[in-house]
C-alpha cells in the first residue's frame, strides 16, 4: 500500500484534523454496519474524507476488493412497474413518509425536491435533505441532537428515453459518488396517484442498487404532506402488494423536524475519541476498510 497516498489528505488537514481523524476513527468502529457508518459521515463527513476514501479505495487500489462482484440482483425488475410515467409529476417538493430499509430509508425530516434539468424532462436534479439523530445517554429515549444533511443527485428518467438501454424497464436511475464511493441505483415507480379521484398524491418507489459493500434494495413512499394521508393508504397498500412488498413492514418516517435538540454540524459541537495512529485505524483490525469490505484481509488475492 502506498502510504504517501494515504497521508496526503491527512497532511492537508493537520491544522484542523477534527473531522478527518474522527471520521476515520468512527468508521473503523462500525465494522461494516451501514447505519453506524451513515452516522459517522453525518457527524464527521467532509470533502477531504470523501476524496481520501475515493483515492485510496477506488482510484489507486490501495486496498484489494472483489473485482467481479455479482451485482445481478440489481437488474431483477419489478413486474408491476408503471409502463407509462409522466416525469413532470415529479416536479417540486415531496416528503418521504414511509420506508422499508432501515439503513437508507428511515432518517428523520426527509424531503426531496425535484427540478427539471433537461427540456424533455429526461433528467432531474434531486435535492435531498435529512437528519441523523445522535442517541441520547444510556437509559434515555431522547436523542441528544441531530446532524442535518443536504446533497443533490442527478436522476435520469429512462421512462421517456425509448432508445436507452433499459432491459429491466426501470423508471429512472442515478449514479455517482456518496461518501467518496461510487454507487449505482435503479428506481421503479410501482404505484402513484395524481391527486384525483379523492386519492391524495403519492408515489411508491422501489429501488435496487450497489456499492463496494454489495447490493442493497428498499422502498419508500413520497407524499405532498409530512405524513401519508389516510385516504391514500388503500391505494398505497394495493400498489405495494402488486410489487411483492408488504406495506406492514414499512416504518413511518418522523417528519416533524423538531427543534428540541441541538444541530451538531458545527465541528465544535461534536465529540469522539481522538487518534494518533490513524493509519492503523484505516488498515488495521477493525479499521475503516473493514467498513467498506468486511473480512477483506487476504481473501481477494
Amino acid at each position: 500500500m502506498n502510504k504517501n497516498i494515504l497521508l496526503r489528505p491527512y497532511l492537508r488537514l493537520r491544522s484542523n484534523p477534527f473531522s478527518f481523524d474522527k471520521g476515520v476513527s468512527c468508521l473503523g468502529r462500525c465494522k461494516g454496519e451501514q447505519a453506524c457508518a451513515t452516522r459517522c459521515f453525518a457527524e464527521f463527513g467532509s470533502e477531504d474524507l470523501n476524496a481520501w476514501l475515493s483515492c485510496t479505495i477506488e482510484e489507486n487500489g490501495c486496498v484489494k476488493v472483489p473485482k467481479n462482484a455479482d451485482n445481478s440482483a440489481e437488474d431483477i425488475a419489478f413486474p408491476s412497474t408503471l409502463t407509462k410515467f409522466n416525469p413532470s409529476t415529479l416536479e417540486g417538493k415531496w416528503y418521504k413518509t414511509d420506508g422499508l430499509n432501515p439503513n437508507y430509508d428511515l432518517f428523520d425530516c426527509q424531503t426531496n425536491v425535484f427540478t427539471a434539468a433537461a427540456p424533455d424532462a429526461s433528467e432531474f436534479d434531486m435535492d435531498i435533505f435529512f437528519r441523523v439523530l445522535r442517541p441520547g445517554p444510556p437509559g434515555s429515549d431522547r436523542p441528544s441532537g441531530f446532524w442535518e444533511n443536504a446533497l443533490t443527485e442527478r436522476m435520469v428518467v429512462d421512462a421517456v428515453l425509448p432508445d436507452a438501454k433499459n432491459p429491466t424497464k426501470r423508471t429512472m436511475h442515478t449514479e455517482g459518488k456518496m461518501f467518496g464511493l461510487s454507487f449505482n441505483e435503479n428506481w421503479y415507480i410501482v404505484g402513484e396517484s395524481d391527486g384525483s379521484k379523492d386519492v391524495p398524491a403519492f408515489k411508491l418507489v422501489a429501488y435496487k442498487g450497489h456499492t463496494l459493500q454489495g447490493n442493497y434494495e428498499g422502498a419508500f413512499v413520497y407524499a405532498k404532506e409530512p405524513v401519508l394521508p389516510e385516504k391514500a393508504l388503500p391505494a398505497v397498500r394495493e400498489a405495494a402488494t402488486r410489487a411483492g412488498l408488504d406495506f406492514n413492514s414499512f416504518t413511518k418516517i418522523n417528519n416533524s423536524c423538531s427543534m428540541d435538540g441541538q444541530a451538531l454540524n458545527d465541528p465544535s459541537a461534536g465529540t469522539g475519541t481522538s487518534t494518533t495512529d490513524w493509519v492503523d485505524l484505516v488498515v488495521g483490525e477493525g479499521g475503516v476498510i473493514d467498513w467498506v469490505v468486511p473480512g477483506w484481509r487476504g481473501e481477494y488475492n
